[in-house]
């Protein structure tokens, strides 16, 4: 198979072999249907404009375990207040969580069959509707409906078998506006949309292979023609650990290029983050309940302060905590990311758990100095807290319950470290580095839904699904190179919706290979890229100007201009675009004409070469009769005179 990640240079500080570098990938992708999964409303409906509001909060539940989940009880503690943006045409009343769903969507189960099949998972038997338990406002449930269609699948990468654990099959959640504070917005006009959750085995070894096997299994859904394609209809998150860490993922990474970087510099981190470990536990600090802090408000001690960050918070009615962590002076600047250290690890947690999102919104005992905190109330804070010079001394400032709860979240990541790698889904940055998003969610969160009764998936309809289904990407690849289609045009052509339509002009018109891949994948894209809107081209349009082609009725030229009228003009059949745009081709006769007037003209000009004057005849006469004169027996006929 052809990629296009290439095993680009990333940092050589890593040897990923030594280290037990391990990732594997969550791809969710949107399927292509017109209604959403569980309702009637439109998919892909989207709006910026919205009709009402509604005001929600949520609290976790008991799974049927009788336990809590860590993620819910994480998304608990903030407090949070969750908006969300009713438009009237994209959302109903299953979505906002006042009437019980609708049946599954079947066009949409029935494509997520097929996508199983072409993962060579093996379909279950029995369609189990559950409910995944999500507290942070992005479906106003409180979770998400979710089923497995399809099991222990694999595909080739490189040689390599890529296992797939699971296909799973569930609606999309809602679009996030703003997260400013305890106040999320949400536009829940994606909610619902039908979605498909491929999850792979650990297997790849190395950051590049990562993407390159996001990218197969992204170019084999594609092949199918049955997932929706633009910004926001994929996203894939990368799980990674290292040898002693833990599992962590990386959240709805967007674009295939950024996760080499990304795993790269997550495995980095870890293996840092297992070190600092090593450390604590060298200072006896080996086990959490070893890592202990005193806390106290020391608003007072900043009254009238005219530091620019604290008094401003002052100003604004916050209050400020002072907490010490007994034993780990020195350790706030241990490096864990490219410019980041320990400290950034810290903040990122009370950024999502505190709601601290204005920054700064943290000082620890390397920042006094250099924020211009006076010596004296740092040695008065470390008098009121006992702190020693083994201790490290941290300020954090919010309302009075916020910056409580940032002193608790300090101790709490503290401890976490005397463990090495805490499991996290963290949000992704465009510079490579990620941030704590929240604690890893567990089994916990499942739990069956009672809305929906299992079902049977008849062995019929599998067969039925499986006999329709599209060949994989690499083998229309291999299929192409024995054509001897140009290597860029296989890689797009393989998984293009035209990829039909070039086997039919092919085969049935008897078009030369070569020309109609270049035609089909280069011009059109190339089209596209100029604004022509070509997706408005039907493909029937497309077969009949390559039989118009064929039979004579346009010349190879014509190609291209026929398709930007037809575009313009979608509903002018192909031989009404051909009149509309004067693509009838010319006979030599008058093309001679068009030469001899050129010539004439190139007479009153003076040309210092005889090169010079054979450009400007065939530039000037190719301008006339482009489209209409092949440009290859305009040429013989200049030549022969």
């Amino acid at each position: 198979m052809t990629y296009y990640v290439k095993r680009r240079s990333l940092p050589d500080n890593l040897d990923y072999e030594a280290i037990g570098l391990m990732s594997g990938v969550e791809i969710h992708q949107q399927l292509f249907t017109t209604k959403k999964m569980f309702c009637r409303c439109l998919s892909r409906h989207y709006s910026e404009e919205f009709n009402t509001s509604v005001l929600r909060h949520m609290r976790p539940t008991l799974s049927e375990m009788g336990e809590y989940d860590g993620t819910a009880l994480m998304e608990f503690k903030k407090k949070k207040e969750i908006v969300y943006l009713v438009n009237q045409d994209s959302t109903c009343t299953y979505e906002l969580d006042d009437t019980p769903p609708f049946l599954v969507n079947e066009d949409a189960l029935d494509i997520a069959i097929e996508l199983a099949l072409m993962l060579n998972c093996s379909v279950v038997d029995e369609l189990h509707i559950t409910r995944k338990q999500y507290l942070d406002g992005s479906i106003p449930t409180g979770f998400q409906r979710t089923a497995i269609v399809g099991i222990e699948g694999s595909i080739p990468v490189n040689g390599k078998r890529i296992g797939i654990i699971q296909l799973g099959f569930e609606e999309d959640s809602c679009r996030e506006v703003t997260d400013i504070g305890h106040t999320i917005t949400y536009r829940p006009d994606r909610l619902g949309m039908p979605l498909i959750e491929a999850v792979t085995y650990p297997d790849m070894r190395h950051p590049v292979e990562v993407a390159q096997v996001v990218e197969a299994i992204g170019r084999l859904l594609r092949t199918s023609g049955k997932v929706r394609r633009g910004i926001g209809s994929v996203r894939q998150d990368v799980n990674v650990s290292v040898r002693g860490g833990t599992r962590i993922e990386i959240k709805g990474v967007p674009r295939i290029p950024y996760i080499p970087m990304l795993v790269h510099i997550e495995a980095g981190r870890q293996v840092q983050l297992l070190q600092l470990r090593d450390e604590l536990h060298k200072r006896g600090l080996n086990r959490p309940d070893a890592v202990v802090s005193t806390d106290a408000d020391v608003t007072e001690f900043f009254t009238g302060t005219e530091h620019p960050i604290l008094g401003k918070a002052l100003k604004n009615g916050l209050s400020i905590s002072a907490c010490t962590v007994r034993g780990v002076a020195g350790l706030t600047e241990w490096p864990t990311q490219p410019d980041r250290v320990f400290a950034d690890e810290i903040k990122g947690r009370l950024r999502v758990v505190a709601c601290l999102d204005e920054k700064p919104h943290m000082y620890s005992s390397i920042d006094f100095a250099s924020s211009g905190i006076p010596q004296q109330k740092v040695d008065d804070m470390h008098r009121l807290l006992g702190a020693t010079e083994n201790d490290s001394v941290f300020l954090v400032w919010g309302t009075k319950r916020d910056a409580k709860l940032g002193c608790s979240e300090i101790l709490l990541r503290w401890r976490e470290a005397t463990m090495g790698v805490p499991s996290e889904t963290r949000q992704h940055m465009a510079d490579g580095h990620t941030d704590y998003e929240r604690t890893l969610p567990g089994p916990e969160r499942m739990y069956p839904d009672t809305d929906h009764p299992p079902r049977q998936l008849a062995a019929k309809r599998i067969a039925d699904i499986k006999a329709k289904m599209q060949a994989p990407p690499w083998v229309r690849e291999e299929g192409l190179r024995g054509l001897s289609i140009p290597e860029d045009c296989v890689y797009h052509l393989a998984i293009s919706p035209n990829f039909g339509l070039f086997n039919r002009v092919v085969n049935e018109l008897h078009v030369p290979a070569v020309f109609a891949a270049r035609i089909l994948d280069r011009e059109m894209r190339a089209l596209a890229r100029s604004g022509v809107r070509v997706k408005s081209v039907s493909a029937e349009i497309l077969f009949e100007f390559f039989k118009m082609f064929i039979e004579g009725h346009i010349v190879r030229e014509a190609l291209a201009k026929a398709i930007t009228a037809a575009a313009a003009n979608p509903a002018l059949s192909a031989a009404q675009v051909v009149d509309l745009a004067e693509l009838k081709p010319v006979g030599e006769k008058e093309a001679l004409g068009v030469l001899e007037g050129v010539n004439k003209k190139a007479a009153s000009l003076s040309f210092e070469r005889d090169e010079q004057r054979s450009r400007f005849v065939m530039g000037t006469a190719m301008h006339s009769l482009r489209g209409k004169f092949p440009g290859d027996n305009l040429y013989r006929l200049y030549s022969s005179r």
